[in-house]
């Protein structure tokens, strides 16, 4: 299992020199298994550039997973060059919640005046799976979904391929409950021992007394979970909009320092676009 970052920034993308290092782009991650299916989560705007790789290389079949519906996880999907050509394939996998399937959300999304394109214009073959609670396959890759606590709701992910588990956790409050989301402990049952755990670490404590609630977790608060639930590597991941790479890199110092290095320690990163892990 290969894991590339496309896109690892929060809310809204950004740009300019102080996030050149982690990048401004926002969620979307790439999942290959073994056999090369092509698994991507989420369509922030990281996924524009990863359109443009995937038609160079001429892939033209892949499956899109949803977190949740909230913009900065939907607005790259207009902009994702695939769905504009004939021939290409393309499964969408989600809990759609107040919607009637993720297609419906995506295509609500691109309707007038938000979008000049409307959704059933779309050249590709585009093909609409729920999935809430019930783990599914998608190659060798076995995918178990857990519910977020975020508002308006979301699903978190774990990938299982030969004895490796790679876990998705974005846009998930630890701190504080929303409805639908779990209890700190399903968390930490649901990530136990995982290779990688990638979480939401948004905000620093001061920030959190003004953000409390908003349905993302202090990074000390990610870090804690991923030592109790005894991962190998922790991602800091969904980057605040205003966070420069100098403030990411001392949160990452931090974390590392919390967390130990060797053989009893946890290796700790911020994801950036472009970051390549093999499982």
């Amino acid at each position: 299992m290969k894991i590339t970052c496309w896109g690892a920034r929060g809310s809204i993308p950004v740009s300019g020199k102080e996030y050149e290092k982690y990048g401004g782009d926002t969620t979307c991650v790439e999942v290959r298994s073994k056999n090369n299916d092509i698994i991507i989560i989420d369509a922030g705007t990281g996924i524009r550039k990863l359109g443009n790789r995937l038609l160079a290389s001429g892939e033209r079949e892949f499956s899109i997973l949803f977190t949740h519906a909230h913009w900065d996880h939907l607005m790259g999907f207009p902009f994702f060059k695939p769905i504009y050509m004939k021939g290409t394939k393309i499964d969408l996998f989600g809990c759609p919640y107040a919607q009637r399937s993720i297609g419906d959300v995506l295509s609500k999304s691109m309707i007038v005046p938000y979008f000049p394109v409307d959704f059933g214009q779309l050249q590709a073959e585009i093909v609409s799976h729920t999935v809430c609670e019930e783990a599914f396959e998608i190659g060798p890759v076995r995918i178990t979904p857990i519910s977020l606590n975020h508002p308006n709701q979301g699903i978190g992910y774990k990938f299982t391929e030969d004895g490796k588990s790679f876990v998705f956790l974005t846009d998930n409050e630890l701190s504080s409950r929303h409805p639908g989301g779990g209890e700190y402990g399903d968390y930490l049952r649901f990530a136990a021992g995982a290779d990688v755990l990638i979480h939401d670490a948004e905000y620093t404590a001061e920030q959190y007394k003004l953000t409390k609630g908003w349905g993302h977790s202090l990074y000390t608060d990610a870090l804690r979970l991923a030592q109790e639930a005894a991962v190998k590597q922790f991602g800091l991941f969904h980057h605040n909009q205003d966070r420069s790479d100098s403030e990411l890199d001392h949160m990452v110092a931090d974390c590392r320092s919390i967390a130990g290095t060797g053989k009893n320690g946890i290796h700790c990163f911020a994801l950036s676009a472009g970051m390549e892990i093999d499982l």
